[in-house]
């Protein structure tokens, strides 16, 4: 016979026990086990879907449950972001945003989302530099010195487009205007896959892409890259010189995209989703499609993908005060 102290440090033991098995458990997700949705905030076509249709892709390879992309553009991606925050907190519902969405709250004057306050963020899925993208039957110049002599020569009657008023596109833009003592009239449109389509239509002039999205068509001949953003040139288009080297070093613009789920999603799903999407990432064919858009796959979650954010909202907030960018 146990003694009574015995049996109840046996039963203390089994309950701690218990414990920890059902923690496990919870560790341990079974998330998918249904399809998922991601909402992408800009209309197809664009840098985010070069991104997201590939990794939809892979996801649904990896896991046999389908990634369900979901474009819901408009007003510079706040509108995909206002509907992902108000989604169920269950991990079935996903938001894959970009930089646009550290520059917003220094844009608009009011948001019906917090991007800090009301998702919770997951992982950096791309990292891309930006590029000056021109029409070559609109715009002649080959390259960038000619551009801005052009430019010069003609303010205001050369236009680029953007994905809309606030997002990087736009203050790429702003920004190459401040450097360089130009004027390029704005127009902004409903997400960057329209955008770039009229760009290659010949409807605009030229645009301040991500090379996500421009790669394909800089590949193709149908539109010409004459600088790209940064103080390297990108290893995918070696023959397209950097800012630094035309004489711009401090135009540093970098497009990212990254992940995040509604606030109140239970921390094994959260833990389970970055799982699965650093497997995506790592595979060959995604690898392979990010190197060919002159991206890299930034190892950064969680709280260090907090930060990140955190650290991007502040520094595009001195850059839209320098800029006067307005909402149009």
């Amino acid at each position: 016979m146990i003694p009574v102290f015995q049996r109840r440090d046996v039963l203390r033991l089994a309950a701690a026990s218990a414990a920890v098995v059902a923690g496990g458990a919870r560790a341990q997700s079974n998330w998918p086990t249904r399809p998922v949705t991601m909402i992408v905030p800009f209309p197809a076509g664009g840098g985010t879907d070069a991104f997201a249709r590939p990794l939809s892709a892979q996801f649904s390879k990896l896991t046999g449950q389908t990634l369900v992309i979901d474009n819901r553009g408009g007003a510079g991606g706040t509108l995909g972001a206002t509907i992902a925050a108000k989604a169920a907190p269950d991990g079935y519902t996903l938001f894959m945003g970009a930089v646009h969405h550290a520059i917003a709250p220094s844009v608009y004057p009011k948001l019906d989302y917090d991007i800090e306050k009301d998702f919770v963020p997951l992982l950096l899925l791309a990292n891309v530099p930006q590029v000056v993208v021109v029409n070559p039957k609109r715009v002649s110049d080959t390259t960038l010195k000619a551009f801005v002599a052009n430019v010069k020569q003609n303010p205001g009657k050369l236009n680029y487009a953007s994905a809309g008023a606030g997002t990087s596109h736009h203050l790429a833009g702003e920004l190459f205007k401040i450097q360089t003592g130009t004027y390029i009239t704005h127009i902004p449109y409903r997400g960057a896959g329209p955008a770039l389509q009229d760009l290659i239509a010949g409807n605009v002039d030229v645009m301040f892409d991500g090379l996500g999205s421009s790669a394909q068509h800089i590949k193709a001949g149908r539109i010409k890259a004459l600088m790209v953003a940064g103080s390297k040139r990108n290893p995918a288009f070696p023959d397209v010189p950097c800012a630094a080297e035309v004489g711009l070093p401090d135009y540093t613009v970098t497009t990212w995209y990254g992940l995040w789920a509604p606030k109140g999603t239970p921390a094994d799903v959260q833990a389970k989703i970055i799982d699965d999407m650093k497997k995506a990432l790592a595979s060959d064919e995604l690898k392979t499609i990010w190197s060919s858009n002159g991206s890299e796959i930034p190892n950064v979650t969680g709280a260090a993908y907090a930060a990140f954010v955190n650290a991007e909202i502040k520094r595009w907030a001195v850059v839209v005060k320098a800029s006067g960018a307005k909402l149009e």
